[in-house]
């Protein structure tokens, strides 16, 4: 006869570490509890619950906090993917958890003005065929000098057929 198996959350306990890493993330109180267990290609803990794989963080959220609400990601508020302290997680959505983290999309998400000083207001700021924010002081600006690069090679002044005879009978009239 097997043995009878060990519930998920004793299994779960034991392969956490809880004198992980402090955070250096500012408003994120004590250290990480480090996952011991497998890690993923991305660096976030994974582990088998009662009937699949799951995310290690998504399993200690669930069990500190409930079901995840439908439409939201749970955040590691330390930016350590592997800790799954449960007050090191939050739900939040997904465009939340992005602009949380310091990748490109956070960063470029955060710039409030365009390379030449214009804000990017509501007023100001348009979206380009591949959906990054763009100033329309700056467009303008091209636009116009653009136009008058234009017009002075329309209107480029044509050298006369023949040079003009100056002689000094005529400079003295």
């Amino acid at each position: 006869m097997a043995p009878p198996r060990v519930p998920a959350p004793e299994r779960f306990a034991a392969m956490v570490n809880t004198a992980g890493p402090i955070s250096l993330v500012r408003g994120v109180l004590g250290p990480c509890h480090h996952w011991d267990g497998s890690l993923n290609e991305n660096g976030y803990g994974s582990f088998w619950g009662a009937d699949r794989t799951v995310k290690a963080h998504r399993f200690a959220y669930e069990q500190a906090h409930g079901p995840i609400p439908a439409g939201l990601d749970v955040d590691h508020r330390c930016r350590n993917r592997a800790c799954v302290r449960p007050s090191h997680l939050r739900a939040v959505t997904h465009r939340e958890n992005i602009l949380a983290s310091s990748n490109h999309v956070a960063r470029r998400a955060a710039v409030t003005h365009c390379p030449t000083g214009h804000a990017y207001d509501e007023a100001n700021t348009y979206r380009a065929k591949n959906g990054t924010r763009k100033c329309r002081a700056c467009k303008t600006t091209a636009q116009r000098a653009a136009r008058a690069a234009a017009r002075e090679r329309q209107l480029a002044p044509v050298a006369p057929i023949r040079p003009s005879i100056t002689t000094p009978e005529r400079q003295a009239a």
